[in-house]
């Protein structure tokens, strides 16, 4: 189950709550009416709702808040980089709010376009690796993972939002990437034989150059391939 698919059953884009280090939670805000193709009836009553979507796959629960409020808990948080693809060429437009300089940590600029390339990277050296074989999106579920896919749950709200804030999501992403290229065991290291995991991770790392660099185009800046 992935946030697209979420926003057209519902009619609305969800909203990734909390940390997902045990649960992937979205929250969905009650709906003001009927909605053209969603699974949301007349009246918009949440408790009919909740119970059409306790019926699909990859929805392992939804809780019901005060207000109207739907707590959507996805069975595998890994399937939403099924749904995340290159933008086609994205319009680098306005001007960038970093610098090139200093490329250290303390440039959040740095931070950003050192993932995007590290994210490039996974896709050459796994590559030369032979890391390949189907995507298993449940292997995604380590801490580091996790985290990274929190990040990337944002992504499809943020598209339909007035303010989507790309600078400052970016290097969330960012951030979080980092940690998991570090901390994650991305590619096999030494006589270690490449596996489903690692496939899964290469997956998730093209998944992250994809959103970085949509975000980089909004922010005015082309997304580099090496540094």
């Amino acid at each position: 189950m992935t946030p697209a698919r979420l926003d057209e059953l519902l009619g609305r884009p969800p909203i990734p709550r909390g940390t997902w280090a045990r649960e992937a939670v979205y929250l969905c805000p009650p709906a003001a009416g009927p909605v053209a193709g969603s699974i949301v009836g007349p009246g918009g009553d949440p408790e009919a709702t909740a119970g059409r979507l306790r019926a699909l796959d990859g929805v392992s629960d939804v809780r019901v808040r005060p207000g109207g409020f739907l707590e959507i808990v996805v069975a595998v948080p890994g399937e939403l980089v099924t749904g995340i693809g290159p933008a086609g060429a994205p319009a680098v437009t306005g001007a960038s709010p970093w610098e090139d300089l200093p490329r250290t940590w303390a440039n959040p600029g740095f931070a950003v376009r050192y993932a995007h390339v590290r994210a490039v990277a996974v896709q050459r050296w796994a590559a030369e690796l032979g890391v390949g074989g189907p995507f298993v999106p449940e292997l995604l579920d380590g801490r580091l993972d996790r985290a990274v896919l929190r990040v990337l749950a944002e992504a499809h709200g943020r598209r339909a939002s007035r303010d989507p804030g790309w600078a400052a999501y970016a290097l969330r992403l960012a951030l979080a990437y980092h940690d998991a290229f570090e901390g994650a065991g991305v590619l096999p290291v030494g006589d270690e034989e490449p596996s489903p995991l690692h496939a899964a991770r290469v997956r998730l790392a093209r998944a992250v150059r994809d959103v970085l660099a949509e975000a980089l185009a909004a922010v005015g800046e082309a997304a580099p391939g090496r540094m």
